[in-house]
């Protein structure tokens, strides 16, 4: 009976797997030493004491905070994930796709959230239809036209700035040491339903993603609780367009977060991002472009006497190059993005610049096989009026008196990358 039942469940199993065309195990391991160094200088002018009394100032020079480690995700993001398909007959199948960042650096994040993708499809000659977390259409552009993928301290500015710019009024309580997933929609959303172009469209492809905020509402509406975000929060809508053709890859997108809302004060704060990448490989050379524009605005209900809250502006621009050598390939870039809080001009007084910040990054990888590669970079961030963008590691220092502006950010990674 025993033997029956073994050779029952045996048959079950091999039923299960013949219908599963593919299961698979994959994953990265990155580690990297690395190095950061964030200064902050004191603009402020000595003063000496005078005849009428003031008091004497002297300037506190510059402070730079630094931090060696032994990091990971310096080249591609350290992760382990799994992911399926099954044929349904018909041209239709189904997929599952669950994955997990990883710092196998100290191993304190495994396998506890599968916070980088978590979906599962529908696909066919229609297209796809993807439900879960995932990549949102703007960060594609950031990501696939940056020489080093928005990885370690090359990343671009456009989507450094662009990461803290979309930040959530209230952020999601953190998970200890886990991705906390409900801090911004800039890098992925969660709760979206994506639909993507079928390939066979002789070079185009697009995607349409929309993300639903999954907040209580309640009718009538003045049993609304009196908390900020608690309404709209977390919304996302967007998408992308794009053709790629032999060397040539060029793709729009735009998106639309919904990052605050109060619902007495009848407000809605949004961030809608606008951006255009495009890659050419000469052979010799790869060159990568990419043009970003994003507005940090508020809809009001009933707009205020004095206007509101003037929009925030976050334009970004990008230029890179990949140069293969031999069994390895030479990455370079240089991106700058600028903040304009389009603050009146006051007469009479001093009109703050506009912060900004310009970013050199070099690196290179030799590819040991397949699989493994070395790689180096290192990545230098010069910030004005202002600005305060890091390449990575501890904030730049600041003291009660707010008297430091960061200035420098420079970084280096070293390390080794192995995919599986």
């Amino acid at each position: 009976m025993k033997k029956s039942l073994v050779a029952l469940a045996a048959l079950a199993v091999a039923g299960v797997a013949s219908a599963q065309s593919s299961v698979t195990l994959f994953g990265v391991v990155d580690a990297s030493i690395s190095g950061y160094s964030n200064t902050a200088r004191d603009n402020r002018a000595t003063v000496f004491p005078n005849a009428f009394g003031i008091p004497t100032y002297l300037n506190q020079g510059s402070v730079k905070t630094s931090r060696r480690e032994l990091a990971n995700s310096g080249y591609n993001s350290s992760r382990l994930g799994f992911r399926g398909t099954e044929d349904l007959g018909g041209g239709l199948a189904a997929s599952f796709w669950l994955e997990a960042p990883i710092s196998n650096d100290d191993g304190q994040q495994g396998i506890a959230t599968f916070a980088r993708r978590s979906t599962v499809s529908l696909s066919g000659g229609f297209g796809e239809v993807r439900l879960g977390r995932d990549y949102t259409p703007t960060f594609w552009n950031d990501t696939v036209f940056d020489p080093f993928g928005t990885n370690g301290v090359g990343t671009n500015l456009i989507s450094t700035a662009n990461t803290g710019f979309g930040g959530f009024g209230t952020p999601a309580a953190s998970t200890g040491a886990f991705t906390n997933v409900g801090s911004s929609n800039y890098v992925r959303a969660s709760n979206t339903i994506g639909y993507f172009l079928p390939p066979n469209l002789g070079g185009f492809y697009g995607q349409f993603q929309y993300g639903m905020a999954e907040k209580t509402k309640y009718d009538n509406g003045i049993f609304t609780p009196a908390t900020a975000n608690t309404q709209r929060q977390g919304r996302y809508i967007g998408g992308r367009f794009g053709y790629a053709n032999g060397p040539l890859d060029v793709a729009l997108a735009y998106g639309s977060s919904t990052v605050g809302d109060d619902y007495y004060a009848g407000t809605t704060t949004k961030v809608n991002t606008l951006n255009l990448g495009a890659s050419y490989d000469f052979g010799p050379v790869k060159l990568f472009g990419e043009l970003s524009k994003a507005k940090n605005k508020i809809d009001y209900e009933v707009t205020p006497v004095l206007g509101g809250r003037p929009d925030v502006d976050l334009t970004g621009y990008l230029l890179g190059v990949t140069v293969p050598v031999g069994a390895g390939l030479i990455r370079a870039s240089w991106s700058h993005v600028k903040y304009d809080t389009n603050t009146p001009a006051t007469l009479f007084a001093v009109n703050t610049p506009d912060p900004k910040a310009n970013k050199i990054a070099l690196g290179y990888v030799h590819n040991l096989s397949k699989r493994t590669a070395l790689y180096a970079t290192i990545a230098r961030i010069s910030n004005k009026n202002g600005a305060g963008l890091i390449v990575n590691g501890p904030a730049f220092y600041n003291n009660a008196a707010g008297a430091f502006t960061p200035k420098s950010s420079t970084g280096y990674d070293f390390g080794i990358r192995h995919a599986f």
